[in-house]
């Protein structure tokens, strides 16, 4: 064979001594092609350099080897929030992994929603891994007609029934926070929220104020909004303290929301964890830790998460008949120095 020149499938079935179909078959893994043909096919792969040509294996078979993974959010909030950065590495190792190509797609604003159904529609991915956490997102809706299967990371923020999903318990692991802070005595216990348009955010917001309720505890005034980002979580400590001077202890709905409430207090004469302890959520493994005082925290793990949702769509991409659902994954409380 000349150097130039690529093996083809002709020549590893030559060199196997078998026929085209039976190398097509044992390349592609069939069942139905004995173990002692496909090792005799493989061994011939390897020896003569032999790889399948993916574009023309595409045409036959109407698959790309790829996934997207589709984040709506603004780009600045995906770029800023380390939950995101977990979720985009897990991502392409999970895939990796799976000997599939990861696709990266930012849905930033509505007007992106037809431009990526579009691309979805046109054949370059297999399948998607979706991120749309919030109320009013048109992008759950649209993608109800698309003829890939989808799998969601969370619950999707128009609540749309029969989808594949994978979310944390974030309700429990609100009720961890509150249960720890109480049994430790505190008693004014606040929270800063994330935007109540985000499924998750309203769940740990229901945590808090059950958890709080069933100690005998009155959440009234007690909680103030933010939007999962450091500013944000300041801005509402502060203004939780000018209401509750007499707080001591905030449960936070993200880590980076945390540490803005850690700068407020400080900023108040506040001494964390004496005069007020603060709990996140999250537990983000650079960032808690490296808090000061290190980051009491509710534990969630994405890499789990993309874990199970990689393993539902692998398995809808298969042929396998799953009922839709919500898988909810466990969280639990990382104790430091905080709380």
């Amino acid at each position: 064979m000349p150097m130039d020149e690529r093996p083809t499938l002709e020549d590893v079935a030559a060199y196997a001594g078998v026929s085209r179909s039976t190398a097509s078959r044992a390349l592609n893994d069939d069942e139905y092609v004995s173990t002692r043909a496909k090792e005799k096919v493989l061994g011939a792969a390897r020896e003569l350099g032999y790889s399948p040509n993916q574009a023309a294996r595409s045409l036959v078979t109407r698959r790309t080897g790829a996934v997207a993974v589709v984040l709506s959010e603004p780009e600045a909030n995906v770029l800023d929030d380390p939950y995101f950065a977990s979720v985009m590495h897990g991502a392409f190792r999970e895939l990796s992994d799976a000997g599939v190509q990861m696709l990266l797609m930012f849905v930033d604003t509505r007007d992106d929603v037809p431009r990526t159904i579009k691309f979805l529609e046109g054949g370059h991915a297999d399948g998607a891994l979706v991120f749309a956490p919030h109320k009013g997102d048109p992008l759950p809706t649209a993608l109800r007609l698309a003829r890939i299967p989808v799998v969601y990371g969370g619950r999707p923020g128009t609540g749309r029934r029969g989808a594949h999903a994978v979310d944390f318990d974030n309700e429990g692991g609100a009720r961890l926070a509150v249960e720890h802070l109480h049994d430790s005595g505190r008693r004014r216990i606040g929270t800063v929220t994330g935007m109540l348009d985000h499924p998750a955010a309203a769940d740990r917001l229901a945590g808090w104020q059950k958890a709080l309720e069933a100690a005998g505890l009155d959440p009234t005034d007690l909680s103030e909004q933010g939007d999962f980002t450091m500013a944000s979580g300041e801005v509402a400590t502060a203004k939780l303290l000018a209401r509750c001077p007499d707080l001591d202890a905030v449960f936070a709905a993200s880590d980076l929301m945390a540490a803005g409430a850690m700068k407020a207090l400080r900023a108040a004469g506040r001494i964390v964890p004496k005069d007020v302890a603060v709990i996140g959520f999250d537990d983000h493994p650079t960032l808690a830790p490296a808090m000061e005082p290190p980051l009491t925290s509710i534990h969630q793990d994405p890499r789990q998460q993309i874990r199970e949702m990689v393993k539902k769509l692998l398995s809808l991409l298969t042929g396998e008949n799953i009922r839709p659902e919500t898988t909810v994954l466990p969280v639990k409380l990382a104790v430091r120095d905080s709380a």
